[in-house]
């Protein structure tokens, strides 16, 4: 059992993501004292409902903006403040970014991209994908702090709770060296929907739906009536269907979603990379012994302009 577990808990417009009580639920749940840290202007009171009874925070201009060389400051003073013995981060961009840098500057090892975490024999025990997803390993860190960043949907929030959070504000001391790389502004995305690394619902189209016009017509209703991100493939991208935000696989988006309809995709391997690890993939698709079917939880072999209009509209029926 860890004794202490400190927990990054990202937030944005004012409110903590998903993975913020994904990782404090998992963390109560291997067991220990679960400390939880926040940075940047939010209030933590809300990750009480997650059972997290104290946190750090490092709030003021110096740590405002989300800038690489400030959060892994902030982490290694939060690590003195406490002591952990397991810090866990979400894998996300800013979580890829900075966990590796503060893995080097401290001596410890990092287990990355865990699709779930475990106790065995007292330490903790991160299960990721490797080879494209086409097998799983098992990452044990022998460092004294060890580092773990999850992938976003990897595990269900716990149920809410009654708790209250005890706040301790953090003093971090920023230098300049902490600031050699400087966010110089924000863009907010242009939809409201949910990016496609932390959705819990996908829907991809591929190549077979031969135009722009289709994807918009075919895919995003689709995603709308389900209440899904929509996502693309390399080929349907490089071939101007959807933008390249919304491409998913090993040049595009790792995803983690709970549903992932492929419509039109085949299975390449470079695909398969960024969305094997989905909890349920259904796959719809002309071609019977295309390689998604291996992977699919449900297949429909069918023509995806017939297929997916019927979804739609049964989608809208149900969930409206």
């Amino acid at each position: 059992m860890a004794n202490t577990i400190l927990v990054v808990c990202e937030h944005e417009g004012g409110a903590f993501k998903s993975t913020a009580f994904e990782l404090c639920g998992k963390a109560k749940e291997l067991g220990g004292d679960v400390v939880a840290l926040v940075i940047g202007d939010v209030d933590p009171a809300p990750l009480g409902r997650v059972g997290v009874a104290r946190a750090l925070h490092a709030k003021g201009a110096d740590v405002a903006v989300h800038e690489t060389g400030v959060f892994v400051r902030v982490l290694e003073a939060a690590i003195a403040k406490v002591s952990p013995n397991v810090v866990l981060a979400p894998a996300s961009p800013l979580g890829k970014d900075a966990m590796p840098r503060l893995a080097a500057r401290i001596g410890a090892g990092l287990g990355s991209e865990c699709t779930d975490l475990r106790i065995d024999g007292g330490k903790v025990v991160g299960r990721r994908p490797i080879y494209a997803g086409k097998a799983l390993v098992d990452v044990r860190i022998k460092s004294p702090v060890e580092l773990f960043t999850v992938r976003p949907n990897s595990f269900h929030a716990p149920p809410d709770s009654a708790a209250t959070t005890e706040v301790t504000v953090l003093e971090v001391a920023i230098g300049d060296a902490d600031r050699n790389a400087r966010v110089t502004g924000k863009e907010a995305p242009a939809t409201a929907v949910v990016d496609l690394t932390e959705a819990e619902r996908i829907v991809s189209g591929g190549r077979s739906l031969k135009s722009a016009e289709s994807y918009d017509k075919i895919i995003r209703p689709l995603a709308a009536a389900l209440h899904a991100t929509p996502g693309a493939s390399r080929a349907a991208v490089d071939s101007g269907y959807a933008k390249h935000s919304e491409q998913v696989g090993q040049t595009g988006k790792v995803v983690n979603p709970n549903l992932y309809i492929a419509c039109g995709i085949s299975g390449a391997i470079q695909h398969l990379a960024g969305m094997r690890t989905s909890k349920v993939i259904v796959a719809i698709n002309t071609d019977k012994d295309a390689p998604i079917f291996q992977h699919a939880t449900y297949g429909i072999v069918g023509d995806l302009f017939e297929v997916c209009p019927l979804l739609t509209e049964e989608f809208k029926r149900v969930l409206a």
